[in-house]
């Protein structure tokens, strides 16, 4: 699965720790989700997505 988080994230102009705040989360979190080495809950996922403005198929497929 591609993860294209921090794609979007840069696109928007929105640092980690603006998203993080977003989204309720600890900016190591995200960063984790971001490289890879964590995996957003459903909840999350949509959350993040509705921050940067695109759908979970944006983010993950």
């Amino acid at each position: 699965m591609v993860n294209r988080i921090k794609d979007y994230r840069t696109r928007n102009g929105i640092s980690p720790k603006e998203l993080a705040k977003l989204v309720d989360i600890s900016v190591s979190h995200l960063r984790k989700i971001e490289r890879g080495e964590g995996t957003p809950s459903l909840k999350l996922a949509v959350r993040i997505a509705k921050a940067l403005g695109c759908t979970l198929d944006d983010l993950f497929f």
